[in-house]
């Protein structure tokens, strides 16, 4: 069929009449005017992808018609210009894709149609950890040890660059994903094949949404939905609400970008905007670089929304200009975004779209603060975390408590480390690290770091020995600045020496604690402090021996660092004695936005990212060393303990079959709220008593080649087992924080890697949130893995709802004011869920209890295609069967 849109194409640059693009403004619809910029990003994808099949033009009415369709729950169908990846999320992708060739290939089909047909980009940043630290040569031992433990997985992925068309892989050492993304891999506005139109994208990593700070439309979504993304499939999303989020005023002299995300994030939590859009306007955006705004933007999934977009304005330009991006390319960036109404200056109140609701911030309302000990949301100004540390360290057992009884608040336990005399205490500092895209990709609070690090010393400061610092860059841009501009040495003289060139800390790979402070943690059950600059900090996941961990901007990781401590009131007591035995206040060495801008003027240049960004894909020697098979279809080896063709296709026909009431199921687990996907499907190190070392010893592996769970999920014996092993899971049947639940038949004790004594279905009960965090589709393949038929929540987090459909898994959710403890549910009862012949969107379904009682939930499949893919018994299954007609 013609595109029905085809009378708005015309060339942008009369000189050039093969450079076209869709001018919606032809539509001539006084309503394009008065949409948010973010949604004409998708009604520009309607528009050019309206095919009257996958995209039709009622679909295109839909989102032009916004303002009424956006309180309907409208679904819509959308195309993203590419998808992007991380090795964690990678390595299963493509395992994914290898075994779907294997699957097309039985079914009669031809394998090669498993391919990407839109650009897909996969960084491998997930792998480094902080093995070694605090030495000039960390660096290199840390990724020496990473070839050497990650060789299968990086050859595995080599192989797939060649198998697979439109996939480009960053190798490791060469940044985090989303700063390279925002430096070098974002193109803002597409040309190809004779058409520009606006970037936009999806990535298999829930803080994707750091590129909206450029004004690149982009969110995360699970690693399902973005292999279907990859094999030409729209995503199909219920049309937002979008919130206006007004910027005003101009920040203190001392306020970082953090303190801002931390306020913003801690703010929109309370408004509500979860699966909503957020658009920044007003004219303190103009106070914001670009960086300021993608550290806004990362933190997004913390305020739980679905996209954090800033328009693309002047600055964005001047951004561009400044990373070293093309002149030519940027000459038409600009021409294009003004063409079609998608260029904002945010002094221009007329330009000012109608949102659902507007929310406002004073910017010089910001205080320094941080956030934790649990949650990104919790924000603690660092002139209460002193009080607000020891609120919470009696406070019961919670998001913000720890139940320490009073007598033992101020215990203290002696150690000794290298030959001198230390102690710890609840608080004590035991990991400082200034980690993470959200905020090593903003050249202002690598600098202000730097700048603090350097007047510390000056001033005669110094961190503790024991203290685990580490510094890891989000792209070698980072360290060149830092160097030029004189601070590296200071910043390595305080123990941040670069470890490494990925998330690192931030996921969980901050690697091992010397041994005389893990004793004395565990000898005195102390509450011991991690200060890091990422964007997550629940239980479990930065360390299993840091109990409380706060998120802060990087020159307060460095001075909580110094200080030893989080029990610190900074206005009232010195950070530090010096030798000379005068008190050094924080503020006595804190740096102006003035002074750090001044030094960011005079370094951070575009010659810099020219020069790293030229030789990015090639740099990397042991990378490009590696060798890997040719063949179109891999061949599985039965002896790897990485990788291994996962047994979701067995048994696949092209026939349909019926979905069948799920019958006396069992429940496995009694969850609370709030249980994040890294309590589901944990990142971090493999406990040596777990059932996965379990299995992985009898492999023939020791615990030094265990490696983590995250660079192991492209095997599914280990992830199963890993499935639930979050040492901070607490399970209502456990009554405590224990990776196990119990065999309901006969009331024993068990671990989840037991799950095979299990006949009989399996269901989870849980509160509000569940699956936050991170998104992991591993947190609904271990799950399905397991026997789990259906979900029972009273809410989901955004991302794992979709995963779990993606499965096969039902997402189940409480009626309004339904709850396991409102209807009274013990979770020792079986349940059967009666599934009809014929399923509609959100329907509700009937749930009977085997004590004759019954009650209502709703299935969470919001759209058609959801059911389509359920019909299939996942997403994967229905792309299989697809690939497979001739």
């Amino acid at each position: 069929m013609t595109n029905p849109y085809a009378h708005t194409i015309e060339p942008l640059d009369p000189q050039k009449p093969d450079h076209k693009f869709f001018n919606l403004k032809k539509l001539k619809d006084p309503r394009y005017d008065q949409l948010p910029f973010s949604i004409r990003v998708l009604l520009e994808s309607a528009v050019r992808n309206c095919d009257g099949f996958l995209v039709k033009k009622e679909d295109v009415e839909k989102v032009l018609n916004w303002k009424v369709t956006q309180s309907q729950t409208v679904e819509v169908p959308f195309r993203p210009a590419r998808v992007i990846l991380q090795d964690f999320t990678g390595v299963p992708a493509v395992v994914d894709f290898a075994a779907m060739r294997d699957a097309v290939k039985k079914l009669q089909g031809d394998p090669e149609k498993i391919n990407p047909v839109c650009p897909a980009d996969l960084v491998i940043d997930h792998s480094i950890q902080v093995d070694f630290n605090r030495k000039s040569d960390s660096l290199q031992k840390n990724q020496d040890l990473e070839f050497e433990r990650n060789r299968e997985r990086f050859e595995f992925l080599k192989w797939g660059s060649k198998a697979f068309r439109n996939m480009r892989i960053i190798p490791p050492g060469s940044g985090i994903v989303h700063q390279v993304n925002l430096e070098y891999l974002a193109r803002v506005v597409f040309e190809q094949d004779g058409y520009y139109y606006p970037d936009s994208l999806v990535g298999t990593d829930s803080h994707t949404t750091m590129i909206d700070g450029l004004g690149v439309l982009g969110w995360g979504v699970g690693g399902i939905e973005a292999e279907a993304v990859m094999l030409g499939q729209p995503i199909s999303m219920v049309l937002p609400e979008v919130i206006g989020y007004k910027l005003q005023g101009t920040p203190n002299k001392y306020i970082t970008s953090t303190d801002i995300v931390l306020t913003v994030t801690k703010h929109l939590r309370q408004v509500g905007v979860v699966g909503k859009f957020v658009e920044f306007f007003g004219p303190g955006v103009a106070q914001l670089s670009i960086a300021d705004r993608a550290t806004i933007a990362n933190m997004c999934p913390e305020y739980g929304a679905t996209a954090a977009f800033f328009p693309v304005d002047q600055i964005s330009i001047h951004y561009l200009k400044q990373t070293g991006r093309d002149a030519e390319k940027l000459s038409y960036i600009e021409k294009y975004l003004k063409a079609v109404g998608m260029f904002r200056d945010y002094s221009n109140t007329a330009q000012d779209p109608q949102f659902t609701q507007v929310v406002e911030l004073d910017l010089s309302t910001v205080v320094p603060c941080c956030s934790g000990p649990k949650r990104p949301q919790d924000k603690v100004a660092v002139s209460e975390m002193k009080q607000d540390f020891k609120t919470c360290l009696g406070a019961k057992q919670g998001f913000k408590g720890f139940q320490v009884a009073p007598e033992r608040h101020d215990v203290r336990v002696p150690f000794q480390f290298n030959g001198a005399e230390y102690s710890l205490s609840h608080g004590s500092v035991v990991i400082a690290a200034i980690t993470s895209c959200t905020n090593t990709s903003n050249p202002s609070v690598m600098l202000g770091a730097g700048l603090l690090a350097q007047r510390a010393v000056k001033a005669g400061l110094s961190v503790k020995p024991y203290i685990k610092t580490s510094l890891s860059p989000g792209s070698g841009v980072v360290t060149y600045y830092l160097k030029e501009s004189g601070v590296m040495d200071f910043l390595s003289q305080l123990g941040f020496e670069v470890v490494g060139y990925g998330c690192m800390t931030c996921i969980g790979n901050s690697g091992p604690l010397p041994e005389p402070v893990v004793e004395a943690i565990t000898q005195g059950d102390l509450v011991a402090a991690g200060v890091l600059s990422g964007n997550r900090n629940f239980e479990g996941r930065v360390h299993p021996n840091t109990r409380a961990n706060y998120l802060a901007s990087p020159p307060l990781v460095i001075a909580y660092a110094i200080a030893g401590t989080v029990r610190i009131d900074f206005e009232n007591e010195p950070l530090a004695v010096n030798s000379q035995g005068k008190e050094v206040f924080l503020r006595d060495i804190w740096p102006t936005r003035e002074e750090i801008q001044a030094v960011e003027r005079q370094f951070v240049i575009p010659a810099m990212f020219k020069e790293v960004y030229e030789k990015v894909e090639k740099v990397n020697e042991r990378w490009n060393s590696l060798k890997a098979p040719s063949d179109k279809l891999y061949t599985w080896d039965p002896s790897s303990t990485y990788i291994k063709s996962p047994p979701f296709f067995d048994g696949l026909t092209r026939e349909l079959q019926t979905p069948k009431s799920i019958t006396d199921a069992y429940v496995l687990l009694d969850l609370g709220d709030s249980v994040t996907t890294d309590h589901i499907s944990p990142a971090g190190n493999i406990a040596r008593n777990s059932p996965a070392a379990r299995y992985l010893t009898s492999r023939g592996l020791t615990p030094r080649e265990f490696n983590s769970y995250g660079s192991r999920r492209g095997n599914d014996a280990v992830m199963a087992r890993g499935t639930f092993a979050n040492i901070r899971l607490l399970n209502k049947f456990i009554n405590k924080q224990a990776p196990c639940t119990i065999y309901l038949p006969t009331g024993e004790t068990c671990q989840f890697s037991e799950f095979e004594i299990y006949t009989s279905p399996l269901l989870i009960l849980a509160g509000k949130e569940y699956g936050s965090g991170s998104s992991r589709d591993w947190a609904a393949k271990g799950p399905f893995l397991l026997g789990i038929k259906a979900v029972l929540a009273e809410s989901y987090e955004r991302i794992h709802r979709s995963n779990l459909v993606g499965m096969g898994v039902i997402p189940l959710e409480y009626l309004p004011g339904d709850s396991t403890e409102s209807l009274g549910l013990s979770g020792r009862e079986r349940y059967t869920v009666i599934i009809p012949p014929q399923i509609t969107p959100r329907m509700p379904v009937d749930i009977k209890l085997d004590t004759g009682k019954s009650f209502q939930a709703k299935m969470r499949f919001d759209t058609d295609v959801e059911l389509t893919y359920f019909h299939h018994g996942g997403i994967l299954n229905y792309m299989i069967r697809k690939m497979s007609e001739n």
